[in-house]
């Protein structure tokens, strides 16, 4: 057993349990990210809207391909990340 199977052989099961937890808590997890990118929006007046966008559209579609074990840990190389709406002010 080389190097690579056994460090795969004890993240796993963390693994899985963080996509277990991330498919029950995805509502909780998004609302998070919106609400943080609202306020860091707000701090910087608006400076860094674009960067804040697509910082928080990147971490929704890691949490989603996390949670439904889409992307290219599974194997499905055409799962896109979810278009994300602009923070609203």
């Amino acid at each position: 057993m080389g190097l690579k199977d056994s460090l795969k052989a004890r993240i796993g099961p963390a693994k899985d349990k963080v996509s277990d937890l991330a498919h029950q808590h995805g509502g909780k997890i998004t609302h998070g990210l919106d609400k943080a990118a609202k306020v860091v929006d707000e701090k910087t007046k608006g400076k860094y809207s674009d960067k804040i966008q697509t910082g928080t559209g990147k971490a929704k579609g890691a949490m989603d391909r996390l949670a439904h074990k889409k992307g290219p840990e599974a194997g499905d190389s055409t799962a896109t990340p979810p278009e994300t709406p602009p923070p609203t002010s």
